[in-house]
């Protein structure tokens, strides 16, 4: 008997023990389940995802133009005479022509030796001659006058034919309020990406809830119709165009009520 006992006592500890390893069990799941639920309800790859993207067209407020002219002096006296010479014939070309002197910067100027090869009779190298020496000075305009700045750049005869060596670079077009420009793009394509999150809600009788992640893309400034130009991953900054196209996107995702 009481073997008999002890037998039925170890069978009911026996299923004490299952069962309550059964309920852990049960419990372990349901907070593993109820997690996972939590997380993907959570999680930036659920929800809804869509990209907004805005830009506009404008143009150019302010030029900067440069260019730069040589001489050359058999000694350093005659050439930097002769460099301010030019110099000065230029700021007076430029004053003539609608410029003003606060619009106009002269760099300092650079000097290099001027060496012409020597050979002997023989026709064999054998050194080289001082022979004089060459001076380079740069003038940049930055004027909001972009009509004028932009017609000079255009026509530099009139320095060309009174032997001055001016070579001139391709202006380039900057826009004083692209800051403002900016931030009124982001607004509009923050707002074009959220009709997009309440479109596809609405297409599947959904609601988009909080807002889990939003990220704001590069921006791209090309030249107005443009199909040369292209977007680049870090950006484009287009300064070779008066009229230029500004764009800009961002990407949001909402939860799902």
């Amino acid at each position: 008997m009481e073997e008999n006992k002890k037998e039925n006592i170890g069978k009911q500890k026996g299923v004490i023990i299952a069962l309550i390893a059964g309920v852990s069990l049960i419990i372990c799941t349901l907070i593993l389940t109820l997690g996972f639920l939590s997380y993907k309800s959570k999680s930036p790859s659920g929800g809804i995802t869509a990209t907004g993207s805005a830009s506009c067209d404008f143009e150019s407020d302010l030029i900067v133009w440069r260019g730069y002219f040589s001489t050359f002096g058999v000694t350093t006296q005659d050439a930097y005479q002769s460099i301010k010479n030019d110099s000065e014939t230029i700021k007076q070309y430029l004053k003539d022509n609608g410029i003003k002197d606060d619009e106009m910067v002269f760099s300092s100027i650079n000097i290099n030796q001027h060496y012409n090869d020597v050979y002997n009779e023989e026709g064999n190298h054998i050194g080289d001659e001082l022979i004089g020496y060459d001076l380079y000075q740069d003038v940049c305009i930055t004027s909001s006058d972009v009509d004028t700045v932009e017609k000079i750049s255009r026509d530099i005869s009139g320095l060309i034919e009174s032997g001055i060596e001016f070579t001139s670079d391709s202006p380039e077009y900057y826009y004083t309020k692209l800051d403002e420009l900016k931030l009124q793009l982001i607004a509009d394509a923050t707002e074009n990406a959220k009709q997009r999150i309440d479109l596809i809600a609405g297409g599947t009788s959904g609601k988009a809830g909080s807002l889990s992640t939003a990220s704001l893309g590069v921006f791209q400034i090309t030249a107005t119709n443009s199909a040369d130009e292209e977007y680049s991953y870090g950006g484009t900054f287009n300064t070779s165009s008066r009229e230029k196209t500004a764009s800009i996107t961002v990407k949001l995702n909402y939860n799902v009520k």
